[in-house]
């Protein structure tokens, strides 16, 4: 059986950025359903860090990664929408993606656009999938709405601020500086909220002029779940889909019935791409809205492959906005 050598991130322990280390990784022949992936480019996304910090589990060594783009080297049997050549890309699957080359399972790609590069491929899968079942499939915006979404100057808040525009719905974003105010409202995001200076229910409540929003999207967790749901107009819906500053707490449900009938969400973009019946239409969606101009994307930081723990602590240290990629 003949081997591809190859480099990439592994960790054998869980904790800060510097337990990822490069190291050469030999990579067999793609099995039944499966592709070898050339990598041109790599995203990095918070839920990587959730794995490398042992918030999610996996065995060790592990993998880091959730997100490329490239070119299929190699087929095993029984793939059949795919050749040798074709430009893809994915966001999802099995751990890994921080790597040269790897195995993946074909049922998670899709053909990536010749009119979107790899870069941008690698930047948009994750964040603009999750920005499209957020608010598409979770909640429908329809024309009019008023919603709240944190960390407004990220990558998913970037790309949530145009699409949102574009649908006819007013966003309200919470960041952490002027500067990424700035960029966040550039982008279509009509009301900031400083949250480290002001009271981003005393805010929204202002804005909404009491009413409150039809929905809250919070990837913060820990430290903004209750007072997002303090935000909701009755019978507003609350996505939780992340949890940068902790682990929720356990929620005691007749709470939401006192505030109004509210409903809670906590959906996950691995039910969305296991199914290709939700993943196709939901990229092909995506590549649309690029492809058009509707949706321009921030790709504002690329490192190297072997500095991905500098990627790491860029991201946490809330230091970048948009997206951030690797290059291998």
């Amino acid at each position: 059986m003949s081997k591809t050598i190859t480099h990439a991130i592994r960790i054998h322990e869980t904790g800060p950025a510097s337990v990822m280390k490069l190291e050469q990784v030999e990579l067999g022949e793609p099995g039944s359903g499966e592709v070898l992936l050339r990598q041109h480019a790599i995203g990095v996304n918070y839920i990587d860090v959730y794995f490398r910090s042992g918030i999610y589990k996996q065995p060790m060594p592990g993998a880091i990664g959730m997100e490329g783009a490239g070119v299929i080297e190699k087929i095993g049997p029984d793939v059949t929408h795919f050749k040798v050549g074709d430009r893809v890309a994915y966001a999802g699957g099995p751990t890994g993606s921080y790597s040269e080359a790897r195995i993946m399972p074909a049922k998670v790609l899709v053909h990536l656009p010749e009119q979107i590069s790899f870069e941008q491929g690698a930047a948009m899968m994750l964040q603009g999938m999750t920005v499209q079942y957020l608010i598409k499939d979770v909640y429908a915006i329809k024309k009019g709405d008023t919603v709240l979404f944190h960390a407004a100057a990220g990558g998913v808040g970037l790309i949530a601020s145009q699409w949102i525009k574009a649908l006819g719905g007013h966003m309200i974003g919470t960041v952490g500086t002027p500067e990424k105010a700035k960029l966040a409202q550039s982008l279509g995001c009509e009301h900031t909220i400083l949250y480290t200076q002001e009271d981003f229910v005393a805010r929204v409540k202002e804005i909404t002029n009491g009413a409150g929003v039809v929905a809250a999207y919070d990837s913060v967790g820990k430290d903004t779940f209750m007072k997002s749901m303090d935000c909701l107009a009755p019978r507003g819906m609350l996505v939780t889909y992340g949890a940068s500053s902790g682990a929720l707490e356990p929620l005691d449900l007749s709470i939401l019935g006192g505030k109004g009938s509210l409903r809670v969400c906590r959906p996950t973009i691995a039910t969305y791409v296991q199914d290709r019946k939700l993943l196709e239409p939901m990229a092909n969606d995506l590549f649309q809205m690029v492809v058009s101009g509707q949706i321009k994307l921030q790709i504002n930081h690329k490192y190297s492959l072997k500095d991905a723990a500098q990627a790491h602590i860029d991201l946490e240290g809330r230091k970048t906005t948009g997206s951030s990629i690797l290059l291998p």
